[in-house]
């Protein structure tokens, strides 16, 4: 996790790799554990504002949650920015803001949790129930992000699906504020591609830009894509 821009008042906060537990070893240096953020977290103690850049697909569920609840308890005014993806737990975190913006172009996923487990039937019923702790967990904090007027048995069915929203479908079930769409790639990381319905051009861009896109010549875009790992992201 990346702070930058720091004054007496404000920081931005980036979160561009994959949610991870925490450990002594990373598979990549752009991922995110709690023990990550709560550092960040206390480089930028009582600041009135923090804004806070999400570009990750998502990761684990236990790592999601304690990421967003110190955030959650973080007094400053916590403004969100989904640059390319935020997916799974990165959808979850994002909605700590307490404003969310989305461009246009990129995507936000919700899904019922997931994983891989072994054992006999009374295991396999057992780690049915606890997924399903897990869902009410992330469904309490989507409820409260909801739209006016939005059943919370609308999104328990989209996350049924696994469904990826542009910025202006999220505006139509959540709290969002839709924001012109940016040239920026999904982080490229293995996890995308294997969710079952992501779109392919975020696959496709994240193992190369399309030869018609430009990077952006920008001294903060290139400073950002410097320290949050290049096979990362590519802006």
């Amino acid at each position: 996790m990346t702070v930058k821009n720091l004054t007496s008042k404000s920081a931005d906060l980036y979160i561009y790799g994959e949610i991870v537990d925490n450990t002594d070893f990373k598979w990549d240096e752009a991922d995110v554990m709690p023990d990550d953020v709560l550092e960040a977290l206390n480089q930028v103690d009582g600041l009135d504002e923090l804004n806070i850049y999400i570009n990750s697909p998502g990761g684990s569920v236990f790592a999601g949650q304690a990421i967003y609840n110190m955030l959650k308890r973080n007094k400053a005014k916590k403004n969100v920015y989904v640059d390319g993806v935020a997916a799974s737990m990165a959808s979850v975190i994002a909605m700590v803001g307490d404003t969310l913006h989305i461009p246009s172009n990129a995507f936000l996923m919700i899904h019922k949790p997931l994983t891989i487990a072994i054992g006999n039937a009374t295991d396999f019923r057992k780690i049915a129930d606890d997924l399903d702790t897990m869902e009410s967990g992330l469904v309490n904090i989507y409820e409260e992000n909801l739209k006016e007027g939005v059943d919370i048995e609308t999104i328990k069915d989209l996350m049924e699906k696994e469904t990826w929203l542009t910025g202006e479908e999220a505006a139509q079930y959540f709290n969002v504020e839709v924001e012109e769409s940016k040239t920026i790639a999904a982080c490229a990381t293995d996890i995308l591609a294997r969710y079952d319905k992501t779109p392919q051009k975020l696959i496709a861009r994240a193992d190369s830009p399309a030869p018609d896109e430009e990077p952006q010549q920008n001294n903060e875009n290139e400073l950002i894509q410097f320290q949050n790992e290049l096979d990362l992201l590519e802006i």
